[in-house]
């Protein structure tokens, strides 16, 4: 027989995201809903060792649905990552008298989560909060929408000064190991080329494409890099080669950083937090442990957390094709 729930704990762990706090707010609702007791745990896997917790109802989440950032804070644990510092956390949430725990963050996050369950039989459950879109079992994590916006807005601004000057722009974005943000906000965009680390255009090939639009007519180009694209050492030294081996172009670059990570969540993300708290904190009081809540084809579903981390999300071909015609 599953464990009956009383009492939920909801942390935000690893890089923040927009959408995490209305997560939060989901968690804490549902839990006030069912009756249950819900306490917020501050920094992530770190305050979970040092029993950083905190009662939180209804009323204690109000007015951060549509805040970036986490009021819970976040942190990456190098404690955690060790048995000693595992224990300390069990034992802190056996104090607490505390049931079940919702994470909300990445991969790392998760693995966490995932040995922490192996070890101590406790109960987990994943709400996958990432603007980068990595993780298997969901088409979107929080703060993935929310970052696209923010990446085309800043696009749209750039394209201005580069059609002014005739500019050749190397914009950089996030996703050091998949290029979805690269690949949709580029589409979105307009941009001329597409960098990222799923497929390799190579320096020839971006000078000729560079070219031919070039010989089109086009006076000024953007082109997108996811940060783990692989064609060069960095951003910058794709500047100097096309300063090489290009005439015509004042060549730019423009990395935006952690700016993507900010701002207030997008409509599409406050609701899919609030329908991914929900699914996890009834999935537990289910008896369900070990998995990841997840958008799959329009509905909640649940992924176990072992194939959410060993997964490999999927660039989208279809997406690849039409990057390639609009940059005619």
């Amino acid at each position: 027989m599953p464990k009956t729930i009383k009492k939920l704990a909801v942390l935000t762990s690893g890089g923040d995201s927009p959408g995490m706090n209305a997560a939060i707010r989901s968690v804490v609702r549902t839990c006030a809903y069912h009756k249950i007791e819900c306490v917020g745990v501050y920094r992530g896997y770190e305050g979970l060792i040092d029993g950083d917790f905190k009662e939180m109802d209804a009323r204690s989440v109000k007015g951060i649905i549509n805040k970036g950032g986490t009021i819970l804070k976040t942190a990456r644990s190098k404690e955690f990552r060790t048995k000693e510092g595992r224990q300390k956390a069990f034992d802190s949430l056996i104090k607490a008298n505390i049931d079940g725990l919702v994470v909300v963050g990445g991969d790392g996050s998760f693995t966490g989560a995932l040995i922490f369950n192996q070890e101590f039989g406790f109960p987990v459950m994943g709400i996958p909060g990432t603007i980068d879109n990595d993780i298997v079992g969901t088409s979107h994590t929080l703060g993935f929408d929310t970052a696209l916006n923010t990446v085309v807005d800043a696009i749209d601004k750039i394209r201005d000064t580069a059609s002014s000057h005739n500019r050749l722009f190397f914009i950089e974005v996030m996703g050091r190991d998949v290029g979805h943000i690269a690949l949709n906000a580029g589409i979105a965009g307009g941009a001329e080329e597409i960098l990222i680390p799923e497929e390799d255009l190579g320096l020839d090939r971006l000078v000729d494409s560079l070219n031919r639009s070039k010989k089109s007519g086009k006076t000024s180009s953007i082109v997108i890099v996811a940060e783990g694209d692989k064609i060069g050492k960095n951003i910058f030294q794709l500047k100097d080669y096309i300063d090489e081996n290009m005439e015509g172009y004042d060549v730019r670059v423009s990395v935006l950083g952690h700016m993507q990570r900010g701002g207030s969540p997008s409509c599409f993300d406050r609701v899919l937090a609030s329908r991914m708290g929900v699914k996890a904190v009834e999935s537990m009081l289910e008896g369900k442990t070990n998995y990841m809540v997840g958008l799959i084809s329009g509905k909640m579903e649940l992924t176990p957390l072992d194939n959410a981390i060993k997964g490999k999300s999927k660039i989208n071909l279809e997406l690849l094709r039409v990057s390639d015609i609009m940059s005619t």
